[in-house]
């Protein structure tokens, strides 16, 4: 039992907390609505989740052997990430939804598998649950994370459809997608930072 609020909480941590995944969820809450967001969403959540189970079987032992993987996939993760905060960018003080650029299912299973940070914290999982040791553990966890993560991801679809309601205005629409775009590119800077230039490569 002890364990299981632990994953949970665990899971709903890492599921809640900002990041790129979660960012674009927002906009795409903002600019879609919930219901088309739920595409996106899905996607992040079963990519991550297949994941999550991959590492969990012995994946992440691949990567240690090729290190160039994961330099390879920080690359593509930042380039898709500044894809969407490019459009988001340049998009119109429209607030029609249909004017924004929708995400998809395949992009967010995509953002997760190119994100480094969602190999770690896989990766982290892991080993403080011990999944390699236990089978039965490591299907628990999966299935708990894929429940706790469609919310978590989907909060900010919701909360994005909330803050329509003060962006009355085409200017103020598109100035918070700017705002969005602008902190996504910079996230895909310091992603790239942190894979490069704090190793010192």
């Amino acid at each position: 039992m002890e364990q299981s609020l632990t994953m949970a909480l665990f899971a709903l941590t890492m599921s809640i907390s900002p990041g790129p995944v979660n960012l674009v969820t927002l906009s795409a809450g903002l600019n879609h609505g919930v219901r088309s967001a739920m595409g996106f969403v899905s996607g992040a959540t079963i990519g991550f989740s297949l994941l999550l189970f991959l590492i969990g079987i012995g994946l992440s032992a691949i990567t240690e052997r090729f290190g160039w993987a994961i330099d390879t996939l920080t690359f593509l993760g930042a380039g898709l990430i500044v894809y969407f905060g490019y459009k988001l960018l340049t998009s119109s003080g429209g607030i029609e939804r249909g004017e924004h650029p929708k995400p998809n299912f395949w992009q967010g299973a995509a953002l997760q598998w190119l994100n480094p940070k969602a190999w770690g914290a896989c990766i982290a999982a892991a080993g403080l649950f011990e999944l390699d040791q236990s089978r039965p553990t490591l299907y628990f966890f999966v299935c708990l994370y894929c429940f706790i993560c469609f919310f978590g991801i989907g909060s900010w679809a919701l909360f994005g459809s909330q803050v329509e309601r003060f962006l009355s205005t085409p200017k103020r629409h598109q100035l918070f997608n700017q705002a969005l775009g602008s902190v996504l590119i910079i996230l895909a800077v310091l992603l790239l930072y942190q894979q490069f230039g704090m190793n010192g490569r």
